[in-house]
Protein backbone atom coordinates (compact mmCIF):
# COMPACT_ATOMS: atom_id res chain seq x y z
CA UNK A 1 0.00 0.00 0.00
CA UNK A 2 1.65 3.64 -0.73
CA UNK A 3 1.88 6.53 1.36
CA UNK A 4 -1.27 7.83 -1.06
CA UNK A 5 -3.69 4.87 -0.29
CA UNK A 6 -2.67 4.93 3.79
CA UNK A 7 -3.49 8.69 3.52
CA UNK A 8 -7.12 8.33 1.37
CA UNK A 9 -7.54 5.03 4.17
CA UNK A 10 -7.17 7.48 6.90
CA UNK A 11 -9.32 10.07 5.15
CA UNK A 12 -12.01 7.66 5.07
CA UNK A 13 -11.87 6.73 8.59
CA UNK A 14 -11.78 9.77 10.02
CA UNK A 15 -14.74 11.24 8.16
CA UNK A 16 -16.78 8.16 8.11
CA UNK A 17 -19.00 9.22 11.21
CA UNK A 18 -19.26 12.91 9.84
CA UNK A 19 -21.80 15.10 7.81
CA UNK A 20 -20.94 16.71 4.10
CA UNK A 21 -20.17 19.87 5.83
CA UNK A 22 -17.25 18.39 7.53
CA UNK A 23 -15.97 16.84 4.69
CA UNK A 24 -16.31 19.93 2.55
CA UNK A 25 -15.02 22.52 4.73
CA UNK A 26 -11.79 19.90 5.92
CA UNK A 27 -11.13 19.80 1.96
CA UNK A 28 -11.94 23.79 1.49
CA UNK A 29 -9.59 24.58 4.14
CA UNK A 30 -7.03 21.97 3.17
CA UNK A 31 -6.92 22.63 -0.39
CA UNK A 32 -8.60 26.26 -1.21
CA UNK A 33 -7.72 27.10 -4.96
CA UNK A 34 -6.60 23.74 -5.43
CA UNK A 35 -10.13 22.65 -5.05
CA UNK A 36 -13.16 22.52 -7.20
CA UNK A 37 -16.30 21.10 -7.50
CA UNK A 38 -17.92 19.61 -10.53
CA UNK A 39 -21.87 19.80 -10.89
CA UNK A 40 -24.52 18.48 -13.37
CA UNK A 41 -27.27 20.19 -11.57
CA UNK A 42 -28.86 17.26 -9.97
CA UNK A 43 -30.26 17.92 -6.54
CA UNK A 44 -27.20 16.58 -4.87
CA UNK A 45 -25.37 18.94 -6.51
CA UNK A 46 -27.56 22.06 -5.37
CA UNK A 47 -26.89 20.50 -1.76
CA UNK A 48 -22.88 20.76 -2.07
CA UNK A 49 -23.92 23.90 -3.48
CA UNK A 50 -25.51 25.42 -0.82
CA UNK A 51 -23.31 24.23 1.59
CA UNK A 52 -20.04 25.34 0.21
CA UNK A 53 -22.47 28.63 -0.53
CA UNK A 54 -21.95 29.19 3.40
CA UNK A 55 -18.27 27.85 4.05
CA UNK A 56 -16.79 29.90 1.12
CA UNK A 57 -18.90 31.45 -1.92
CA UNK A 58 -15.01 31.99 -3.39
CA UNK A 59 -14.42 28.24 -4.06
CA UNK A 60 -14.28 27.12 -7.84
CA UNK A 61 -17.95 24.94 -9.04
CA UNK A 62 -17.62 24.27 -12.36
CA UNK A 63 -20.03 22.73 -15.15
CA UNK A 64 -19.71 21.17 -18.58
CA UNK A 65 -20.94 22.69 -21.33
CA UNK A 66 -21.83 20.29 -23.89
CA UNK A 67 -23.81 22.80 -26.04
CA UNK A 68 -26.62 20.08 -25.30
CA UNK A 69 -28.53 20.92 -21.80
CA UNK A 70 -32.08 21.70 -21.34
CA UNK A 71 -33.20 25.16 -21.44
CA UNK A 72 -33.95 24.24 -17.99
CA UNK A 73 -30.73 23.83 -16.70
CA UNK A 74 -29.41 26.86 -18.07
CA UNK A 75 -32.19 28.98 -16.25
CA UNK A 76 -31.37 27.35 -13.38
CA UNK A 77 -27.59 28.14 -13.43
CA UNK A 78 -28.61 31.51 -13.20
CA UNK A 79 -31.25 31.15 -10.49
CA UNK A 80 -28.19 29.00 -8.44
CA UNK A 81 -25.73 32.00 -9.09
CA UNK A 82 -28.38 34.92 -7.49
CA UNK A 83 -29.92 32.87 -4.72
CA UNK A 84 -26.39 31.23 -3.82
CA UNK A 85 -24.30 34.04 -3.87
CA UNK A 86 -21.90 31.42 -6.35
CA UNK A 87 -19.85 32.09 -9.55
CA UNK A 88 -20.54 29.19 -11.97
CA UNK A 89 -17.46 28.57 -14.19
CA UNK A 90 -18.22 27.11 -17.62
CA UNK A 91 -15.79 24.57 -18.68
CA UNK A 92 -16.24 23.42 -22.51
CA UNK A 93 -14.38 21.89 -25.69
CA UNK A 94 -13.59 23.89 -28.45
CA UNK A 95 -15.52 21.37 -31.12
CA UNK A 96 -18.58 23.29 -31.90
CA UNK A 97 -21.28 21.12 -32.36
CA UNK A 98 -21.06 21.96 -36.23
CA UNK A 99 -17.49 20.99 -36.19
CA UNK A 100 -18.16 17.55 -34.32
CA UNK A 101 -20.81 16.51 -37.19
CA UNK A 102 -18.15 17.37 -40.02
CA UNK A 103 -15.67 15.06 -38.57
CA UNK A 104 -17.86 11.99 -36.97
CA UNK A 105 -21.24 12.44 -38.74
CA UNK A 106 -24.51 13.73 -37.63
CA UNK A 107 -26.05 13.33 -34.56
CA UNK A 108 -22.69 11.22 -32.89
CA UNK A 109 -24.80 11.13 -29.46
CA UNK A 110 -26.53 8.31 -31.30
CA UNK A 111 -24.04 6.57 -33.65
CA UNK A 112 -21.57 6.59 -30.93
CA UNK A 113 -22.50 7.81 -27.73
CA UNK A 114 -18.76 6.92 -25.51
CA UNK A 115 -16.85 8.85 -28.11
CA UNK A 116 -19.22 11.93 -28.05
CA UNK A 117 -19.39 12.31 -24.15
CA UNK A 118 -15.70 11.85 -24.60
CA UNK A 119 -15.49 14.76 -26.89
CA UNK A 120 -17.69 16.99 -24.59
CA UNK A 121 -17.40 16.32 -21.15
CA UNK A 122 -14.26 14.12 -20.44
CA UNK A 123 -11.68 15.69 -22.27
CA UNK A 124 -12.76 19.73 -21.32
CA UNK A 125 -12.84 18.33 -17.53
CA UNK A 126 -9.32 16.77 -17.81
CA UNK A 127 -7.91 19.97 -19.12
CA UNK A 128 -9.85 21.85 -16.89
CA UNK A 129 -8.66 19.82 -13.59
CA UNK A 130 -4.61 19.35 -14.86
CA UNK A 131 -3.97 22.08 -12.14
CA UNK A 132 -6.03 21.31 -9.51
CA UNK A 133 -5.38 18.41 -6.42
CA UNK A 134 -9.15 18.11 -5.26
CA UNK A 135 -12.28 17.20 -7.39
CA UNK A 136 -15.67 17.31 -5.13
CA UNK A 137 -18.42 15.55 -6.78
CA UNK A 138 -22.05 14.83 -5.71
CA UNK A 139 -21.83 10.97 -6.17
CA UNK A 140 -23.97 8.90 -4.01
CA UNK A 141 -23.74 5.42 -3.65
CA UNK A 142 -27.75 4.80 -4.03
CA UNK A 143 -27.43 6.84 -7.15
CA UNK A 144 -26.84 3.24 -9.19
CA UNK A 145 -25.09 -0.41 -9.40
CA UNK A 146 -21.44 1.53 -10.38
CA UNK A 147 -21.56 3.66 -7.79
CA UNK A 148 -23.04 1.22 -4.54
CA UNK A 149 -19.03 0.98 -3.47
CA UNK A 150 -18.16 4.80 -3.60
CA UNK A 151 -15.75 6.13 -0.63
CA UNK A 152 -15.60 9.20 0.81
CA UNK A 153 -12.37 9.86 -0.50
CA UNK A 154 -10.53 8.12 -2.99
CA UNK A 155 -7.61 8.48 -5.63
CA UNK A 156 -8.36 9.41 -9.57
CA UNK A 157 -5.77 8.17 -11.07
CA UNK A 158 -6.25 9.58 -14.76
CA UNK A 159 -7.04 13.13 -13.47
CA UNK A 160 -4.27 12.82 -11.05
CA UNK A 161 -6.69 14.00 -7.84
CA UNK A 162 -8.16 13.45 -5.39
CA UNK A 163 -11.89 12.64 -5.66
CA UNK A 164 -13.80 13.61 -2.75
CA UNK A 165 -17.63 12.48 -2.94
CA UNK A 166 -19.27 14.01 0.55
CA UNK A 167 -22.82 12.86 -0.30
CA UNK A 168 -21.32 9.21 -0.98
CA UNK A 169 -23.78 7.74 2.16
CA UNK A 170 -26.75 10.34 1.37
CA UNK A 171 -29.68 9.32 0.13
CA UNK A 172 -32.57 10.29 -2.40
CA UNK A 173 -34.98 10.89 0.21
CA UNK A 174 -32.66 12.92 2.37
CA UNK A 175 -30.78 14.87 -0.59
CA UNK A 176 -34.63 15.88 -1.65
CA UNK A 177 -35.56 16.65 2.13
CA UNK A 178 -32.47 19.18 2.22
CA UNK A 179 -33.84 21.03 -0.87
CA UNK A 180 -37.03 21.45 -0.10
CA UNK A 181 -36.19 22.23 3.77
CA UNK A 182 -33.74 25.37 2.63
CA UNK A 183 -36.11 26.22 -0.11
CA UNK A 184 -33.41 26.03 -2.98
CA UNK A 185 -34.27 25.87 -6.97
CA UNK A 186 -34.03 22.72 -8.97
CA UNK A 187 -34.67 22.01 -12.26
CA UNK A 188 -38.12 21.61 -12.94
CA UNK A 189 -37.33 18.46 -15.38
CA UNK A 190 -37.11 16.89 -12.35
CA UNK A 191 -40.88 17.36 -11.62
CA UNK A 192 -41.78 15.76 -15.14
CA UNK A 193 -40.71 12.93 -14.63
CA UNK A 194 -36.41 13.25 -14.86
CA UNK A 195 -34.88 11.25 -12.10
CA UNK A 196 -31.45 12.45 -13.72
CA UNK A 197 -30.79 15.11 -16.15
CA UNK A 198 -27.57 15.22 -19.15
CA UNK A 199 -27.77 16.58 -22.35
CA UNK A 200 -30.97 16.53 -24.15
CA UNK A 201 -30.61 14.03 -26.98
CA UNK A 202 -30.00 11.36 -24.42
CA UNK A 203 -32.15 11.76 -21.46
CA UNK A 204 -35.53 10.99 -21.62
CA UNK A 205 -38.31 10.54 -18.53
CA UNK A 206 -39.53 7.25 -16.94
CA UNK A 207 -42.84 6.32 -15.95
CA UNK A 208 -41.21 3.64 -13.41
CA UNK A 209 -38.99 3.09 -10.56
CA UNK A 210 -35.80 1.61 -10.88
CA UNK A 211 -32.22 3.41 -11.24
CA UNK A 212 -31.95 6.58 -10.14
CA UNK A 213 -30.12 7.69 -13.43
CA UNK A 214 -32.86 5.42 -15.76
CA UNK A 215 -33.82 7.60 -18.51
CA UNK A 216 -30.30 8.24 -19.69
CA UNK A 217 -29.07 6.86 -22.41
CA UNK A 218 -32.09 4.37 -23.01
CA UNK A 219 -31.98 1.53 -25.10
CA UNK A 220 -28.21 1.84 -24.96
CA UNK A 221 -25.53 -0.35 -22.89
CA UNK A 222 -24.69 2.53 -21.29
CA UNK A 223 -24.99 4.13 -17.78
CA UNK A 224 -22.04 7.08 -17.15
CA UNK A 225 -20.75 9.40 -19.40
CA UNK A 226 -17.33 8.68 -18.75
CA UNK A 227 -16.31 11.01 -15.62
CA UNK A 228 -16.10 8.91 -13.00
CA UNK A 229 -14.46 5.68 -14.24
CA UNK A 230 -12.93 3.11 -11.92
Amino acid sequence: MTNTEKDIRKLNLLFESTNPEAILRWAIGEYGKDAAMSTGFGVSGIVLMHHISLIDTGTTIFYLDTGLLFDETYELIEQLENQLGIRLVRVSTNITLDDQSQIYGEKLWESNPDKCCHIRKVLPMQHYLKDKKAWITAIRRDQSESRRNAPLFQWDEINRVLKINPLAAWTEDQVWSYVKHHRLPYNELHDRGYPSIGCFPCTQPVDQEGSLRAGRWAGKQKTECGLHRG
